[in-house]
C-alpha cells in the first residue's frame, strides 16, 4: 500500500507529465482563420539496443547487459495552420509511451509516457524528436529487498529521450521506415535517494504509418512579408520565484522543501529564439541538514558545520519558443560557494507557459549538476 508520501510523490510526477503534455498539445493557440482545420495523425513504432552509460562510478555494479526496449507514438502531424507551424517547418506534436528492460533485475523495468516534439530537416529526410514525461520503475531500491539498486530509488520518475536519424514517410500506402540515433534518461530528480539515475544510448529501427496518407493537404507556407524577425523585442527584466521539495544523497535523510528567487534580463532575438542573462539565489533547505551532518560524519574533511548552506548562481540561458510554450535551458556558475560540495557548474532544463499578453509565465524544470538532477522545481514568474 502506498503511504502518504508515495501518493505525493506520485501526484507531483503526475503533474509534471500532464502539464508537459498539456502546453505540448495547445501550443498552437494561434489561428489564422476562426474555422477548425481538420487535423491529420500517425503513428510508429521503434524498437531499440543500446548501452547504459557510466557516468557515475557507482553505477558500474549494475551495467551488466545491453538494454532492449521500443517506442510507440501517436502523433499529430501539422501542415502550416499556425505561424509556429511554418516557422519550425511543420513538427508533429504527440505522446510516446516507452517501454525498457536494461536486462538486469536488480534495475528492473522501465515504464514511461511522454510528450514529444519531431523537426524535420533537408527534405524532411532527418528527423529530431525530443520527448518529456513520467516514468514507473518495477524494482527500484529497497533497503531489504533490492538494496544494490542505486540507480532508482523510488518507483516514480522523471523520464526525457532523444531521437536522432533518417525517415523516409509513405514508401508504400502510408507506410514508412525510421532508423537512426536515441538517447533515453531516468531521474527522480533527487526527490528520494538513492538517485543515481541511468543514460542509456544506442540504435532505434522503426515503422511509421501515416492515417490520412491518402487525403493530407499540401504544405501552408509562410505568408507574404511573414518572417520570425518581427517577434523581435527590446531587453526586458524577470523576476522568478521556484519551489520544490528534495533530499541530499544520505539513504533515509528526511525531505525538505527548498526555494529559489532568480532575476534575469532576455532579450528576444525573434519569434525562435530569446537569450538570458541573470542570477539565482539558491536557499535549499537540505543541504544546511547535510553540513550538519558532514561536520559529525566526517570531521577529516575539515567542515565545521557553519558553513553557509545559501548559494547564488550566475547564468546565461536560451529560450525556444512555441506560440505560447517555451523550453529553457540553462548554465550556471556558482559565484558564492561556502561549502563547497559538489561542482560549481549547474544547469537547468525546463517547460515555460506564458500568460496575460507573455506578462506571466509558469513553469517546471530539473536542475542538474551535469548529469546528477538535484531537484525539480515548479515555478511563477513575471515578465516586465
Amino acid at each position: 500500500m502506498m503511504n502518504v508520501g508515495s501518493v505525493s510523490y506520485l501526484y507531483r510526477h503526475f503533474a509534471i507529465l500532464i502539464v508537459a503534455i498539456f502546453t505540448i498539445l495547445n501550443s498552437n493557440a494561434q489561428q489564422i482563420s476562426e474555422e477548425k482545420a481538420p487535423s491529420f495523425y500517425s503513428i510508429q513504432l521503434d524498437y531499440y539496443y543500446g548501452n547504459i552509460l557510466e557516468h557515475n562510478p557507482d553505477l558500474s555494479h549494475l551495467i551488466l547487459g545491453h538494454p532492449t526496449g521500443f517506442l510507440a507514438s501517436f502523433n499529430r502531424k501539422t501542415y502550416g495552420v499556425k505561424n509556429w507551424e511554418r516557422f519550425f517547418n511543420y513538427p508533429d506534436v504527440g505522446i510516446t509511451f516507452g517501454y525498457q528492460d536494461p536486462h538486469n533485475p536488480l534495475l528492473g523495468k522501465q515504464l514511461s509516457l511522454n510528450g514529444h516534439f519531431t523537426f524535420y530537416f533537408l527534405n524532411r529526410n532527418l528527423q529530431l524528436t525530443v520527448g518529456q514525461g513520467l516514468a514507473y520503475i518495477t524494482n527500484p531500491y529497497d533497503v531489504e529487498e533490492n538494496p544494490s539498486n542505486n540507480a532508482y530509488g523510488s518507483r516514480f520518475a522523471t523520464s526525457m529521450f532523444f531521437k536522432f536519424g533518417y525517415v523516409k514517410e509513405n514508401i508504400w500506402n502510408g507506410f514508412g521506415l525510421q532508423a537512426g540515433l536515441f538517447f533515453m534518461h531516468y531521474s527522480n530528480g533527487n526527490f528520494k535517494a538513492p538517485n543515481t539515475s541511468t543514460n542509456t544510448i544506442g540504435l532505434n529501427l522503426g515503422v511509421k504509418y501515416d492515417l490520412n496518407h491518402e487525403n493530407f493537404p499540401d504544405y501552408i507556407p509562410l505568408q507574404n512579408g511573414e518572417s520570425i524577425k518581427d517577434f523581435a523585442e527590446r531587453i526586458k527584466y524577470n523576476i522568478v520565484f521556484r519551489g520544490g521539495v528534495n533530499q541530499s544523497d544520505v539513504i533515509g535523510s528526511p525531505r525538505y522543501p527548498f526555494f529559489v528567487v532568480s532575476g534575469f534580463a532576455d532579450k528576444r532575438l525573434n519569434y525562435k529564439s530569446t537569450l538570458q542573462l541573470g542570477v539565482d539565489i539558491f536557499f535549499m533547505e537540505y543541504l544546511k541538514k547535510y553540513i550538519d551532518y558532514r561536520a559529525v560524519a566526517f570531521p577529516e574533511n575539515g567542515n565545521t558545520g557553519d558553513e553557509d548552506y545559501k548559494r547564488v548562481g550566475v547564468f546565461v540561458g536560451h529560450e525556444l519558443r512555441f506560440s505560447k510554450t517555451a523550453f529553457v535551458t540553462q548554465l550556471g556558475y556558482y559565484a558564492y560557494f561556502p561549502f563547497e560540495d559538489g561542482s560549481r557548474i549547474y544547469n537547468r532544463l525546463g517547460i515555460n507557459r506564458y500568460m496575460f499578453n507573455d506578462k506571466y509565465f509558469a513553469g517546471i524544470s530539473v536542475k542538474s549538476h551535469w548529469a546528477k538532477a538535484e531537484a525539480i522545481e515548479f515555478s511563477i514568474g513575471t515578465r516586465l
